[in-house]
């Protein structure tokens, strides 16, 4: 054995009587395979990674305390909340009425609402929205614009128009104009009984049954409904349209 032999065995040899560290392991690995050490760069991945992990951690706290910082692109108005109202609608469909919109919106009159609507319809023409806010039965609604219908009836399809009989929109009329009407006063003006036809415009509520009055003096009347304003494009009663010379009263 040469003496450079001799010289390696015992430096191996008192590597062990000492307990070789796992660089001297390591280097001794690399020189017998001719290259670097094989474990450098996963003890630098593996010494780096938690540090990795908790700057990631971090960073993404940071980005939440950040975005909560930042405002809001949308803010929180009035106008943002009343549109928010009209996007989502209600359960039974029925249109906002201004005093219902200012119920929920603290410090805004009831009279404010038709501004807020109007200030709303700008943006939207300013934006090119296809949706727009209109006033139906007393209140407001969010609804495609007409150039839009076309579209909105692929999805859902088309409705179907259902028509209404002459001697019913005679009743109809009748009704609208004298609110509150018993049916023995439809039955007199008409000159001919009524009760069929006011219990089909009651089934496609366009007209309810109201019970008045207590004990003997109760009875039954009938009055439009808040479909029946929406159907003719009303906001109100007053915006019946009033015929001149002609007085349903009796």
């Amino acid at each position: 054995m040469s003496n450079q032999s001799q010289s390696d065995d015992e430096q191996f040899s008192d590597d062990l009587d000492e307990g070789l560290s796992l660089e001297k392991l390591s280097a001794a690995f690399a020189a017998a395979m001719g290259g670097d050490e094989p474990y450098a760069d996963s003890e630098e991945e593996e010494t780096s990674q938690p540090a990795a992990e908790e700057e990631s951690s971090e960073d993404a706290v940071a980005r939440v305390l950040a975005t909560e910082d930042e405002p809001d692109d949308c803010e929180l108005s009035p106008r943002t909340i009343l549109e928010s109202m009209l996007f989502v609608g209600s359960p039974d469909n029925a249109p906002l009425s201004a005093e219902r919109g200012s119920a929920r919106m603290r410090g805004v009159a009831v009279d404010e609402i038709a501004d807020l609507v109007e200030e709303l319809n700008q943006a939207y023409r300013d934006e090119g929205c296809p949706y727009e806010i209109v006033a139906s039965g007393g209140g407001f609604r969010m609804k495609l614009r007409d150039e839009f219908t076309r579209l909105r009836e692929k999805f859902y399809g088309k409705v179907r128009e259902a028509k209404l009989s002459q001697p019913a929109v005679d009743v109809l009329a009748l009704v609208a104009y004298n609110q509150n009407v018993t049916r023995e006063k439809v039955d007199k003006m008409r000159g001919k009984p009524s009760g069929p036809l006011l219990n089909q415009l009651v089934r496609r509520e366009l007209l309810k049954l109201e019970r008045t009055g207590k004990g003997k003096e109760k009875q039954k009347t009938y009055a439009t409904t808040e479909r029946f304003l929406e159907m003719f494009q009303l906001s109100t009663l007053d915006d019946l349209p009033q015929p001149q010379g002609l007085d349903l009263e009796d």
